[in-house]
């Protein structure tokens, strides 16, 4: 048997072992994970220098060769030696499905070269194998942000330009000294050869053999700003603005660039074989100066509207009216409502221009307008999406927009349900039917965890569609309208306080039972959760921007006002006589329900559920639910022929019962 002090060395003997193998164990995975890191970068910097000298041979080939005979001896040894080049480097990588056909090609480029083929054949074998590559062994082909070209001039001045000159000729001051000339960015027919990304490929590693030194020191940010730069010296500005006319008007080329990986990568040459040189030229030029122009339109953004809104017009001259007209409403459900949260908490004027000029071009295709008039209508869309896309640009946004943005939203919209409860609550108290309480605090309670919850849906889930938040707000709109309608007139009746004393001797047992009790918890959950679904759409947009602490600071000043608000309401109500209180809420009532007629109405016509006959010099204020349309001011109108029908009627009702 061991003795307590040999076990205990036993013991310790153990520990340390343990330690010992546990410390093994994190050195070997510290190695195999720098190991693995080491490897990869190695794989990356092989896949990404066989890239820039496939695509290098593609757009240089032709100044080696020409006609099956060598017109460079230097740059044919040059072709040459790249060519081996990239085989030895294809046969390094890792296995992959694709790694044979890889090399097989790259054999084939190196059997092309040596027999001098022709530049096209060659460049067809490079661009193809270059493209292979990518695919087997991807790496980053696209900058994270659009690219700074003010930062990129700046970078031009002090690190290029003394080499390829300040106009991107070849031509600077120590170009002369240089054995090998330097790339000349103003010539068209090579520049319709390069993209950004090979621009950005020979800027992060340089050319081997040349005075071409790799700028790897430089951020990625500041290498694609230098890249997209220098690509735009063959294309004029003159170019450029003509190429802005076309992508802003041609739905298809904003869906062939969808967004900067494929502008990146993209080259003149390609695009013209779908659009032709001259529209390629021009959209290029165009894009390299304004990069940001393809994040600006990506999916559910305003492009999708435009596109629709143009496929509409084509529907609508070909003579399907009921085509174009699915398209108009997919314009605004799908391509405008998404942004109009956002829109209006930047430009709320504009938003409401943008959507009453969406349904005027609606009820045009409606009434079956001619198709110039229809164009024209357009061409107005166009514009305003154009101001549009200023104000929702990421330099429109500031603190201070943010925060006037989430304390008027968050007011406007809290003080409509506000009022309702808060009468709701006054009236109970008045009636001194305390137990009735918990049911109102219920309805409004949990229309804001439905709200939470639709927060989540439409922030971090998937989302609500335009189609939905109009037959939400739409219905809901509606219903609480008829029922404060019936509300109102019945509070209007009792104004009188022999009328009220009557109705609490006869009516009370009966008319606040459980069931009028859950019919309160139902209106005050309609009417708050209504108000809270628009907020939080408006919410998650202002979310988006970032300035996360402004919106708080907006929401909980508007709370605070709110707050106040309902303090003194409740306060000051208890003092009202009674008749004055029920005079009062009944006239509240009145006005909310003409109010939501109108809202419920718009809401409807914006799912494409009611028609759209604009009025012409009609004015629109949303806040009161009023609305340039024939159907939503008809719809107000019958709200106030009730209203005032029912007030009628209850003073004839009391002059008939007086004695």
């Amino acid at each position: 048997m061991l003795t307590l002090s040999g076990s205990l060395h036993f013991l310790s003997i153990r520990r340390r072992t343990a330690a010992l193998l546990r410390a093994l164990a994190v050195l070997c995975a510290v190695l195999l994970t720098l190991g693995t890191s080491v490897a990869a970068d190695a794989q990356t910097t092989d896949v990404q220098t066989a890239w820039r000298l496939l695509d290098y041979m593609a757009v240089d080939y032709g100044g080696a060769v020409s006609g099956g005979q060598v017109k460079s001896a230097a740059e044919y040894a040059e072709m040459t030696e790249f060519a081996g080049s990239v085989s030895a480097r294809l046969s390094t990588l890792p296995p992959a499905p694709a790694r044979g056909q890889l090399i097989a090609g790259a054999a084939r480029l190196q059997r092309v070269i040596a027999a001098k083929g022709t530049p096209e054949e060659v460049a067809r074998i490079a661009h193809g194998l270059a493209a292979d590559l990518l695919k087997a062994y991807p790496v980053p082909l696209a900058p994270d942000k659009a690219p700074d070209l003010t930062r990129g001039a700046t970078l031009f001045a002090q690190n290029c330009a003394s080499c390829h000159g300040m106009t991107g000729d070849g031509h600077g001051p120590d170009a002369a000294k240089l054995t090998t000339p330097p790339i000349a960015f103003s010539e068209v027919t090579r520049a319709r050869q390069r993209s950004p990304f090979a621009l950005y490929q020979v800027i992060d590693q340089g050319i081997d053999g040349t005075a071409m030194q790799s700028f790897a020191n430089l951020p990625s940010e500041d290498r694609w700003a230098l890249a997209f730069y220098a690509g735009r010296f063959a294309f004029p500005d003159a170019l450029a603005s003509q190429g802005e006319r076309l992508w802003k008007s041609d739905p298809d080329l904003r869906h062939r660039i969808p967004d900067l990986t494929t502008l990146a990568g993209l080259t003149p040459e390609v695009l013209a074989k779908t659009i032709g040189p001259d529209r390629a030229d021009a959209v290029i030029a165009y894009l390299r100066r304004h990069p940001d122009a393809v994040i600006r339109q990506a999916p559910g953004s305003l492009t999708t509207a435009r596109e629709k809104l143009a496929r509409s017009l084509a529907a609508y001259r070909g003579g399907d009216r009921h085509a174009a007209q699915e398209l108009a409403l997919a314009a605004y459900l799908d391509g405008f409502e998404p942004l109009e949260p956002m829109l209006t908490a930047r430009d709320a004027t504009l938003m409401g221009h943008i959507e009453s000029a969406m349904g005027e071009f609606r009820a045009s295709l409606q009434q079956g307008r001619p198709a110039d008039e229809i164009a024209t209508r357009v061409e107005v869309l166009n514009g305003l999406f154009d101001d549009a896309d200023a104000a929702l640009s990421p330099d429109a946004a500031s603190s201070a927009s943010t925060f006037l943005g989430a304390f008027t939203i968050l007011l406007r919209e809290g003080l409509e349900a506000l009022l309702i409860v808060v009468a709701m609550i006054a009236f109970l108290r008045k009636a001194e039917r305390p137990e009735v309480l918990p049911y109102v605090h219920g309805g409004w309670i949990g229309a804001l965890v439905a709200g939470a919850i639709t927060w989540v849906i439409a922030t971090y889930a998937i989302g609500i569609s335009g189609a939905s938040r109009e037959l939400t707000e739409g219905f809901g709109s509606l219903f609480a309208a008829v029922v404060l309608l019936s509300v109102g007139i019945w509070m209007h009746g009792k104004a009188q306080a022999d009328q009220w004393q009557r109705y609490i001797r006869e009516k009370m047992s009966r008319a606040l039972s459980r069931q009028s009790a859950w019919f309160m918890f139902g209106l005050a959950f309609i009417v708050v959760y209504r108000e809270v679904f628009e907020t939080v759409l408006f919410y998650a947009a202002l979310w988006t921007q970032g300035n996360g602490g402004m919106m708080l600071a907006g929401a909980g000043s508007a709370l605070l006002l709110l707050g106040l608000i309902a303090w003194a309401m409740l306060r000051y109500s208890r003092d009202l006589p009674i008749a004055k209180f029920f005079a009062y809420s009944a006239w509240l009532m009145a006005m909310l329900t003409v109010v939501l007629a109108g809202k419920g109405v718009s809401a409807l016509q914006e799912a494409g559920i009611v028609g759209i006959t604009p009025v012409a010099g009609g004015f629109r204020v949303s806040i009161f639910g009023i609305f340039p349309t024939l159907q939503s001011l008809a719809a107000q109108f019958l709200m106030l022929i009730a209203v005032f029908g029912g007030f009628i009627l209850n003073r004839c009702r009391v002059a008939a019962a007086a004695p």
